[in-house]
């Protein structure tokens, strides 16, 4: 099993940036593609960013050219750096890593933008 814990939640005014942490442990030789998928409240969660081993990344219309995804496969790291951030950004943020067995999931780190 794959083991995935996210960091770097907060809350920060609109326009702020912030730098999300997701790191694997477990069986970790089994991952290939991971991401960031968001939950805002009364919402269905929705993907944020992928990226697969080898770099390719792809995003979500609305977070495109302010959000940037890279990983670390040394460290079984993923980072989402978010920038100029708006209050519509505001949810729980959940790191994915797809493996053999499925797509393990984090428990989310939460993250609100203030007007």
């Amino acid at each position: 099993q794959v083991q995935l814990v996210e960091s770097g939640g907060g809350l920060v005014q609109a326009g702020g940036s912030l730098r999300l942490s997701c790191v694997a442990s477990g069986s970790t030789s089994s991952i290939s593609t991971m991401g960031w998928f968001r939950q805002a409240p009364g919402k269905q969660r929705e993907l944020v960013a992928t990226i697969t081993e080898r770099g390719s990344t792809s995003y979500a219309d609305s977070v495109k050219g302010r959000f940037t995804v890279t990983r670390d496969n040394a460290k079984i790291t993923v980072y989402l750096q978010m920038n100029s951030l708006k209050p519509e950004d505001t949810a729980v943020y959940y790191c994915a890593a797809d493996t053999i067995r499925g797509r393990a999931w984090g428990r989310g780190t939460q993250v609100t933008v203030s007007s």
